[in-house]
């Protein structure tokens, strides 16, 4: 029976010590987590892709068409109006500028 209750006592006694460090404890543990979180995040990003991943998104994204019709009729609109030929001007003046 004593050696339960010395059990017992030196558990108390580590219990007690580890208490009083808890918040170094805590701390310790966070920046653990934040140096795991931030060697995975450098490990992603220095990963490259994989060619035929590439390749495959490369085959499925199809070109842009634009209906003749509608060119047509946004050269029709630009023509007409005075306001949109000053803006096609500055645009092509100064594309970067807003």
């Amino acid at each position: 029976m004593s050696d339960t209750t010395s059990y017992k006592k030196s558990g108390l006694k580590i219990l007690h010590t580890a208490s009083r460090y808890s918040a170094l404890f805590f701390i310790l543990f966070l920046l653990g987590v934040y140096a795991i979180l931030a060697w995975r995040v450098v490990y992603f990003t220095q990963m490259d892709p994989d060619p035929s991943a590439v390749s495959a998104q490369v085959k499925s994204a199809g070109v842009p068409k634009v209906d003749p019709e509608v060119v047509k009729k946004i050269e029709q609109l630009k023509d007409n109006s005075v306001s949109v030929q000053t803006l096609f001007e500055q645009a092509r003046s100064s594309p970067f500028k807003e």
